[in-house]
């Protein structure tokens, strides 16, 4: 052998390749039961148990417990296909899943996942399949199957081969007689949990056939029988057609049921003489295969009526009807997927009653919190990703906010505008508004994420943002969203003038808020003293806390008890247009807040009260302004010294926030032009 295949072998874990092709009598599969009873497991057992073999973790959202199950941050494939900000949904699908694995009736059941396109639907199905698949090659999944080995003599009855593999993959105990099943277990003392070990169901038609055959040729003596089982691990493979299953409607002429339960095998119906011997059936159907594993229906409901019936058997008798076959027992994970406009289909349908009552719906979805928005494109568009240009600061931001804008319905509350009710969500405070309200805000929402800009709109206009001309080496948020605009026109799922209309509406909001982004960036660096905004941020709260508790202040240097500093907080508080008249409503919010916190154990920070911080940045900026003159570059009339200062500014833009060199100039001017008509927000 050469050394390049043998510097390829090296990487080959024999030991692991033992490991997973053993095989063994049947006498060694009940040993390893009886050490492991947990390899009898069902399907549904299965799934849930290796969901969270990953991990949990419990989360707080507006006071309600959330558990997050690290399974759907893709720690398989480096969170390549994560799915973020859908815990509320993914723990009704687990708790299905839980429910379903302790036999309370949710295995009856097709788990549907109903949502709007794009709404990661596919993503969490693709993901339940390839995990059953990794988990089936670890020990704690370890599965097992088995096949006939006969001498030649007797190869006639498994149809002329020596060796017959179970078609469907069947757990080895299936072949313990259903009515000595209970007895036998307990004689071996094979126990799950303390409980007497459980096995359902019979064996498939064709190995149903050769156990009988084999049976009267040794008279009954079924341990004689025995001898012909081999048992083997089975790993789960969707490439393979073992253990998993995906079925995707074709047209209505082209569909044929046998698609999901088998075919006859006509080359070998000569052989037997018949097409009603199961040894001349190919039990290959996406029921069969799937058998042990997991079954997923791409777009359910677009189903033909024949195949709605194979589906109601599996479903709710787990059981499938081969063509002239008695129905033979199937243990798998039922889960379709389909959007809004065929589920309406399904509830305006009175024949598609029975599925409904069979159907298990989990609505997924878009997301309705920004900042999982942005975890969705940054996995694309990160600067580490894009090779050639540079995104600029907030360009995915913007994007993921018109997305999460789009989704959101308008506030009931007179008071409060989209945008803030997005921070709300996102976990920002606003005054007046408590944890109490979020929750009020998202109960009073119906349909809040069911409607709006699907991701993949948002990444394919990104996409191409990124490959247009109009920018020699970035791109910024002004370019996408023009693409965004642009795109409404031809947008396929827009057919609503008003809706679109709303969508445009909603850009000129997320072009506002960039614009205020970019406008207190470019203070903060002009400013750049984050101990200076801590020092004032300290010396305001100290004041507040003085002025509405009626005390005086200690001034740090004369060491002499003063009044509060009236003109400092208001100069602080007229930056975020507090009136005079609201003054004290607005210092005792502040302080209820910095209780609110203590009582939880935390510590006051001045960067999650949101308008306290850009109180307190434009005052800063406001005593610092004067050292440079920004607007002059405007009029491109710039002494040394000023361009010695934007260079410096500058610096700091690309340091502090993230751009490259043509970005922040473009910044700087953008926001200089702003200064230069009046239009710097007090």
């Amino acid at each position: 052998m050469g050394k390049l295949v043998n510097s390829i072998s090296e990487l080959q874990n024999f030991q692991e390749y033992a490991d997973l092709h053993w095989s063994g009598t049947f006498e060694d599969y009940l040993d390893i039961v009886r050490r492991n009873p947990k390899v009898t497991r069902t399907a549904y057992q299965r799934l849930y148990d290796m969901i969270i073999g990953w991990g949990t973790e419990e989360l707080i959202d507006t006071k309600k417990k959330i558990v997050h199950y690290n399974f759907f941050d893709d720690p398989m494939n480096n969170g390549r296909e994560a799915v973020f900000g859908l815990d509320i949904p993914l723990m009704r699908l687990v708790n299905v899943l839980k429910s379903a694995a302790l036999g309370y009736g949710t295995e009856k059941r097709v788990i549907l996942l109903h949502g709007p396109v794009g709404s990661a639907k596919s993503t969490i199905a693709r993901m339940l399949k390839r995990g059953v698949e990794q988990y089936s090659r670890t020990v704690d999944g370890a599965l097992y199957t088995f096949e006939w080995h006969v001498p030649e003599e007797l190869k006639m009855i498994t149809g002329g081969e020596t060796i017959f593999p179970s078609p469907m993959n069947e757990e080895p105990l299936r072949l313990v007689p259903s009515e000595w099943r209970e007895e036998a277990f307990r004689k071996l003392e094979l126990k799950v949990g303390g409980e007497p070990l459980r096995v359902e169901g019979d064996l498939d038609p064709a190995s149903r056939l050769i156990f009988r055959a084999l049976m009267e040729h040794y008279k009954g003596d079924w341990s004689r029988v025995m001898e012909h089982i081999k048992v083997k691990r089975l790993l789960l493979s969707e490439k393979d057609r073992v253990g998993v299953g995906t079925f995707q409607p074709k047209d209505e002429k082209n569909q044929d049921s046998t698609e999901l339960t088998g075919d006859i095998n006509y080359r070998k119906i000569a052989a037997f003489g018949s097409d009603s011997d199961p040894r001349a059936f190919n039990f290959d159907g996406e029921f069969n295969i799937a058998n042990r594993g997991i079954i997923e229906f791409i777009e359910v409901l677009k189903l033909d009526v024949a195949f709605l019936y194979d589906l109601l058997g599996a479903s709710q008798e787990r059981k499938i009807k081969p063509k002239k076959f008695p129905q033979t027992d199937i243990d798998e994970v039922i889960i379709g997927h389909t959007n809004e406009a065929e589920y309406k289909k399904l509830l305006n349908n009175e024949f598609m009653e029975a599925l409904r009552d069979r159907t298990i719906k989990i609505d997924i979805p878009y997301i309705t919190r920004f900042k999982d928005e942005v975890k969705i494109y940054k996995k694309d568009f990160s600067n580490e990703k894009v090779r050639g240009k540079h995104i600029a600061p907030h360009t995915i931001e913007m994007a993921a906010m018109w997305a999460i804008l789009s989704r959101l319905e308008e506030p009931k509350k007179h008071d409060l505008s989209l945008i803030q009710k997005l921070k709300l969500y996102d976990g920002k405070t606003l005054p007046g508004y408590t944890q109490d309200n979020v929750k009020e805000l998202r109960k009073e929402s119906e349909r809040e994420g069911m409607d709006g800009v699907s991701p993949r709109y948002i990444q394919d206009k990104i996409s191409n943002a990124l490959v247009s001309e109009r920018s020699a080496t970035s791109i910024n948020p002004f370019m996408v969203l023009n693409e965004l605009e642009g795109g409404l026109k031809q947008h396929s799922l827009i057919t609503n003038d008003e809706v679109r209309k709303r969508y445009r509406d909603l850009l000129a909001v997320v072009k506002q808020e960039y614009e205020e982004i970019v406008k207190n960036e470019v203070q903060r660096a002009i400013s750049a003293d984050e101990d200076a905004i801590k020092r004032l941020c300290a010396n305001y709260i100290d004041n507040v806390k003085a002025y509405t508790q009626k005390e005086k202040v200690k001034n740090p240097y004369t060491g002499q008890d003063e009044e509060p500093d009236e003109r400092l907080m208001r100069a602080i508080e007229e930056k975020i247009d507090i009136p005079e008249s609201r003054k004290d409503d607005f210092r005792r919010e502040i302080m209820n807040y910095i209780g609110a916190l203590a009582v939880e154990g935390k510590q006051f920070q001045y960067s999650t009260n949101e308008r306290l911080h850009r109180a307190l940045e434009q005052k800063l900026f406001e005593d610092q302004k004067d050292s440079i003159k920004l607007t002059s570059l405007v009029s491109n009339v710039i002494d040394k010294e000023t361009q010695e200062k934007i260079e410096i500014v500058k610096q700091r833009m690309i340091r502090n926030f993230g751009y490259n060199d043509e970005s922040a100039t473009d910044v700087l001017n953008y926001v200089a032009s702003i200064f230069a008509r009046g239009d710097v927000k007090r």
